[in-house]
This record gives C-alpha cells, sequence and structure tokens, in this order.
C-alpha cells in the first residue's frame, strides 16, 4: 500500500452538499486532482487491483465516466482482464433520489454477456454510480462478482456489496453523515446548498 494517504492527494472540504444520489451531506473529497496524475494514481490503482484479485476472479474491469473509469482502466491493465465503462445520464433537477442513470455504450454491451464483472469506483459515498452500473451491467447479462473503490465513505458500499454478494474491497474508509433532504438538519438550518458534481 502506498505511504501517501490518499485523502492527502484529494481536495476536501466541509459544507452543506447535494450529492449525485440526491442525499445532503457535509463533506466532499474530490478526486479529480489525484486522477490527473497517472503517477501519482497508479500505486493505489495497483494496491487496489492486487486486493480485488486476492478476492475474486473477473474477466472485465467496470468504472464510470465521472472519474473511477481511468482508475478502472488502470486495474483493468493490472489485471490484464478487458475493460468496460459506463456513461452518465442525468435528468432534470429533482429531490427524488438516485435519480442519475449509467449505461454501458452499445458497442460494449453484447461482449459482457456472461462475463464477470469488478465494479471500481475512486469515492464511493451514497453510491449512485456504482448502484447505476450494477443496474446496467445486469441489464448486459453480465455478472458483477466484486466491488473496488479507493475510498469508502459511510457504511453504504459494505451494505451494497453484501445485498449483491460483492467481494469489497476499499483501500480506505471513512466515516460520513449522509441525510435525505427531508431529514437533512443543514437544510433545517438554512444553510446554503450546494451540488459540486454540477459545477463547471
Amino acid at each position: 500500500m502506498p505511504a501517501k494517504s490518499l485523502v492527502d492527494l484529494m481536495a476536501r472540504r466541509s459544507g452543506h452538499f447535494r450529492f449525485e444520489s440526491g442525499h445532503h451531506g457535509d463533506r466532499w473529497l474530490e478526486p479529480d486532482l489525484l486522477l490527473q496524475r497517472p503517477t501519482a494514481l497508479r500505486p493505489f490503482a495497483v494496491a487496489l487491483a492486487q486486493r480485488l484479485r486476492r478476492r475474486q476472479r473477473f474477466q472485465v474491469v467496470c468504472g464510470p465516466m465521472t472519474g473511477g473509469a481511468f482508475l478502472a482502466q488502470m486495474v483493468a491493465e493490472h489485471c490484464e482482464v478487458a475493460f468496460a465503462f459506463a456513461e452518465r445520464f442525468a435528468p432534470p433537477p429533482s429531490d427524488a433520489l438516485y435519480q442519475v442513470l449509467y449505461r454501458i455504450p452499445d458497442a460494449l454491451r453484447d461482449g459482457l454477456q456472461g462475463a464477470t464483472v469488478a465494479i471500481v469506483n475512486d469515492v464511493t459515498n451514497a453510491g449512485s454510480a456504482v448502484r447505476g452500473i450494477y443496474g446496467d451491467l445486469v441489464a448486459c447479462g453480465a455478472r458483477p462478482v466484486a466491488f473496488g473503490t479507493l475510498i469508502a465513505l459511510g457504511t453504504w458500499s459494505t451494505s451494497f456489496a453484501a445485498e449483491h454478494d460483492l467481494a469489497l474491497e476499499a483501500l480506505e474508509r471513512l466515516g460520513n453523515n449522509l441525510w435525505t433532504p427531508e431529514e437533512c438538519p443543514l437544510c433545517a438550518n438554512g444553510e446554503t446548498l450546494e451540488d459540486p458534481s454540477a459545477s463547471p
């Protein structure tokens, strides 16, 4: 495992945030600073690949084009397996949870039929991308068997992996606060809501 903490290589912010899933929280981790430096990212990708390989065998690694796909491609390269990605489709904003969809391009779908797949993401909080990719992989006829992430915030990753019988590997785990819009205490206090995933 690389010596330097993953969190130290990412932009960290506190505030009142609306996540892609529709949940609200008070912590935002932005992995783009790490993703833009492949030489800094590679040791973490290798560590994640090695841990996933020890847990489960798979034929494809799939990640979201919102960032995790760059990590997923490195993991696939190290494991010497195929790579696939899923594109994000966002409807107009609403208060409903998990409205954002992820879809694997048509050219890649036939090749996933019957394949065992590891889903790889960078930072996983409420799991919008991972949840979306899982559903579309199943629609392609693939069999997701593992889920790897650089950082797992809170308990969502553990619960999702257990529910779907996925081998889970996270290089780091951090606590978080995650609320539905109706339960959010920051909304109740009138604090300004920010959607960092929609920022230019």
